[in-house]
């Protein structure tokens, strides 16, 4: 007797879609709901997994891929089809330099529809492939969960990374009888490789030998969650590190080890640097001369075989995950009699920059005219955070200050950024960690600081923020410009043109007059407030860090001229500093 249809349990592609992706443990989704994924977003909420609704797409690239570094699964960012997903490209192309893992999924027009320029058709699938790791349309609504499966373990296996869906609408509204729908397995951790002993045994020996040696810690170390082996392998071997941006924090920065302050004298004179899970990129100068000696020995430690020897040839290359690797060298014979000694010529020096360079911070530090400096004003917000808050960072001198200023206790803890030097990432970032601390430490504090241009770029999702109620506190280091400014009266002066948009220095690019932060953050029903003095930034950021219901903000205004010194941050110059 045939099965009655009635018995069936039917699916539709999007439900089929939302049990796939909670099946293989993604617990978000950020994004914008429209034509047609719109009852895509109820679906995900019906099945477990929590959405948050931004005001962009971009943000929501970011915000996703946040949690893909956070926690080490992927989150999903959600768009409609076109132009929807055009903007979260900028997320997911960030997520790619930083090698986070993320998912973004978008809606498409129906296939009956392709090539008849249908509502926002776009090659999307071809459009995301230089972005992403893996990028599919599953052919039917059965063989979906096979490509969430497989989405997920390309993300984070190997260098992790983004990975694209498109879903056109034909796809998410057919229904099939869910008996049908392919079963898939569970994706499970990425597995934690060795490296070849023999490269352990020629670094070790290497290591054993240096005179100058350094250990460079990246967010690659923080994102394989090495921060126990790491900080045995420097304290037993008594070796100076320096963290990258995101690297801070592996090893508490207050660490006595850390070089941090010693930055350009540490890279340039060491004769053998460890390379933990950073990569030699702008940041660390391609690892080139003048700013490292011509003869540095380089061991580099990488889940990426294709990163070893990138730009600089290193004497050791040790594949694998760093968390395994420094676990192995921690145990080699070589290493446990080994101590470099604290009384050595190359720590006297590294300390004498450490004093030097802390001397000519005080100077700014100690600085209180009005405007404020940069220096000043974070001297006030570092000695109020609590130690195991994170920090979200971007700005021009706001971030590459902060860097320095605000130190970080714990790892995974320090978002900016990043490899990509992308701005607009802040309030995304600042959401998603956030709803992370929420869900899994909810007294622990998101502290987003901002450069006041760089917070333009995604000021709306102030909005999302209240709308949350995240009581994520904002600092924004206003300047009136892009690295530095002019006050009121110099903007006035120079916009005195009736076509200032062409007059050399009438209105120069550097220089957008700030809105009024204060007036923007109280519109959403939280509070805001202004600091001119230091005392006025004590006081406005206390009354922040009691505010635990909503976000709060704080106008901090910044000489327009005030600039970083010239030394340990320059990373985008030749110069041998």
């Amino acid at each position: 007797m045939a099965e009655s249809s009635s018995s069936k349990t039917l699916h539709d592609g999007g439900r089929v879609l939302a049990l796939a992706l909670k099946r293989q443990g993604v617990d978000y989704a950020f994004g914008i709901v429209g034509f047609p994924v719109i009852e895509l977003g109820s679906t995900l909420q019906d099945v477990g997994i929590k959405f948050i609704g931004m005001r962009n797409e971009q943000a929501a690239s970011y915000a996703a891929s946040a949690i893909g570094y956070l926690t080490g699964r992927p989150a999903v960012c959600l768009t409609v089809s076109g132009p929807g997903l055009i903007n979260a490209l900028s997320g997911m192309a960030n997520a790619k330099e930083n090698s986070w893992p993320l998912i973004i999924i978008a809606g498409a027009s129906d296939t009956d529809q392709d090539g008849m320029n249908a509502f926002q058709e776009w090659p999307q699938v071809e459009s995301c492939r230089l972005y992403a790791k893996f990028t599919a349309r599953p052919d039917s609504v059965e063989r979906i969960p096979f490509f969430v499966e497989k989405a997920v373990r390309t993300s984070i296996c190997g260098r992790p990374g983004p990975v694209y869906l498109d879903m056109p609408g034909s796809l998410l509204n057919t229904q099939v009888d869910a008996s049908t729908v392919w079963p898939t397995s569970v994706c499970s951790d990425p597995q934690r490789p060795l490296a070849d002993p023999v490269n352990v045994e020629q670094a070790c020996e290497l290591l054993v030998k240096a005179e100058r040696p350094l250990v460079i810690i990246g967010k690659g170390a923080a994102y394989s969650r090495a921060e126990t082996e790491i900080l045995q392998f420097v304290e037993q071997l008594g070796l100076p590190y320096l963290p990258s941006p995101m690297g801070k924090g592996v090893i508490p920065d207050n660490h006595p080890q850390c070089v941090i302050a010693a930055r350009s004298k540490a890279l340039q004179n060491a004769d053998v640097v460890v390379l933990l899970g950073a990569r030699l990129n702008w940041i660390l100068h391609f690892g080139l001369p003048p700013r490292y000696s011509g003869d540095v020995k380089v061991i580099q430690v990488d889940i990426c075989a294709e990163e070893l020897h990138n730009n600089s040839k290193c004497c050791v290359g040790l594949h694998g995950d760093i968390k395994a690797v420094v676990k192995q060298m921690n145990l080699a014979p070589e290493l446990q009699h080994y101590k470099f000694p604290a009384t050595s010529l190359w720590w006297k020096t590294l300390k004498e920059k450490i004093n030097l360079n802390m001397q000519v911070v005080a100077q700014s530090v100690n600085n209180e005219s009005i405007p404020m400096n940069f220096y000043c004003a974070f001297n006030v917000v570092q000695k109020l955070l609590p130690k195991d808050c994170i920090i979200v960072s971007e700005g021009a001198s706001t971030m590459d200050i902060g860097r320095s200023m605000l130190p970080n206790y714990l790892p995974r803890h320090r978002l900016d950024a990043g490899s990509f030097g992308t701005m607009g990432v802040g309030p995304g970032f600042a959401i998603a960690a956030a709803l992370h601390c929420r869900d899994t430490e909810p007294n622990k504090r998101v502290v987003c600081v901002e450069g006041d241009s760089a917070i333009g770029f995604s000021i709306m999702e102030l909005e999302t923020a209240a709308r949350y109620k995240l009581p994520i506190v904002f600092i924004v280091m206003n300047n009136n410009g892009i690295g530095f400014g002019a006050d009121s009266e110099l903007f006035d002066a120079l916009t005195a043109d009736s076509d200032a948009t062409i007059r050399l220095f009438s209105n120069p690019p550097f220089c957008p007059l700030s809105a009024d932060m204060i007036k923007i953050i109280q519109a959403l029903n939280c509070p805001g407030y202004l600091a001119k003095t230091p005392t006025d930034l004590d006081s406005a950021l206390r009354l922040c860090l009691q505010t635990t219901d909503r976000p709060s903000l704080v106008n901090v205004l910044i000489d327009p001229m005030a600039m970083r010194k010239q030394q340990e941050f320059e990373w985008l110059t030749r110069s041998n500093l």
